[in-house]
């Protein structure tokens, strides 16, 4: 109706009028005075960076061999030649990527007397955050969307999850984290910052760095970030309720094709759990300094991506298989 319309209209209108403003006062600054930031990281006790170094280097070892393992088992086995599994090698891909970003630095300043890192560092972090947790939103959708054809429609399961329909799936979800992450960017890149330059966590996130700008952009701020929050939430609400379908449709099977699916099923949620719920927690209520963000920021950078190759071998007794078959050829060949 009409009143809608003038309403968006109106938010719209008041979106530019700030953007332009900011525009304006931006226009004064030639630079950013700032040319690196200062990561304050987990903590000041040199016997816990010590020992975080040692535990987050072995969790960084693990989340790399245990995802690349995934990733070789699943494209040398061709029974494993499947979208369901071709889906999972891709989230291993992007979860090396998610480790990646960040953690090696973080564990490096474990060491270092002053973490640093500069302002095209720090940029660089929050674009590639974005893409890889933006890519993976859509792909954990498009994993759940497999298993709903699976158990739901399983007659035309071949005709429509097809080699082009899964290959078309994971460009997309490329794009949309690519253009989800240039979205923040566009806010962020041109904002002044000639003041403080101390960085609350081990590395750069959007709700941090902007509030080192030099202009107060709280408002535009807290739109832009909660974005990706409410994304998010409404990705998760969705997931939920596609599992929950799913459970219910898998009632009036077999035990035994029960068991196996409700297994597969359960793997997949505990993924979603950890990676969206750090995610909606940080972004939905941006701009506030809890422990628990640390704690949080640690978890869907760190912990998932080593969990997962876990949950996936572990519930899943044809990957469990292969991995074991997998590893015994490698041995053998070792002895040989």
């Amino acid at each position: 109706n009409c009143r809608s319309v003038t309403s968006s209209s109106s938010v719209i209108l008041s979106y530019f009028v700030i953007t332009e403003q900011s525009l304006q006062i931006m226009e004064g600054f030639n630079h950013s005075g700032v040319s690196e930031f200062v990561l304050l990281g987990l903590t000041d006790s040199p016997e816990l960076q010590i020992f975080f170094f040692v535990m987050f280097s072995v969790f960084y070892l693990i989340t790399m061999l245990g995802n690349c393992l995934i990733l070789h088992t699943v494209l040398s086995t061709p029974h494993l030649h499947s979208p369901m599994y071709f889906f999972l090698s891709n989230l291993s891909l992007i979860d090396m990527c998610l480790s990646s970003f960040a953690t090696p630095k973080m564990i490096m300043d474990f060491l270092a007397e002053h973490k640093t890192i500069s302002f095209e560092g720090c940029i660089s972090q929050i674009f590639f955050l974005h893409l890889f947790t933006g890519t993976e939103i859509v792909l954990l959708i498009s994993m759940s969307f497999d298993r709903y054809i699976a158990i739901c429609k399983p007659l035309h399961y071949s005709r429509i999850m097809s080699q082009r329909v899964c290959v078309g799936l994971v460009v997309t979800s490329w794009t949309v984290g690519f253009l989800h992450t240039m979205s923040q960017l566009a806010f962020t890149l041109y904002l002044p910052f000639c003041g403080p330059n101390v960085v609350d966590s081990f590395f750069c996130d959007l709700p941090l760095v902007i509030q080192l700008a030099c202009i107060d952009i709280y408002v535009l701020g807290i739109f832009m970030i909660s974005t990706s929050g409410v994304i998010a939430l409404v990705s998760f609400l969705l997931l939920l309720t596609s599992y929950i379908i799913v459970l219910v449709t898998i009632k009036d099977h077999s035990s035994t094709g029960s068991s196996k699916v409700f297994s597969t099923c359960t793997a997949h949620f505990l993924v979603v759990l950890m990676f969206f719920g750090p995610c909606i927690f940080i972004y939905v209520w941006p701009f506030t300094n809890f422990l628990v963000d640390k704690v949080l920021s640690v978890f869907y950078t760190i912990f998932t991506p080593f969990l997962n190759p876990l949950i996936y071998t572990l519930r899943n007794q044809e990957m469990k298989t292969a991995v074991k078959k997998k590893l015994s050829n490698q041995y053998l060949n070792l002895g040989k």
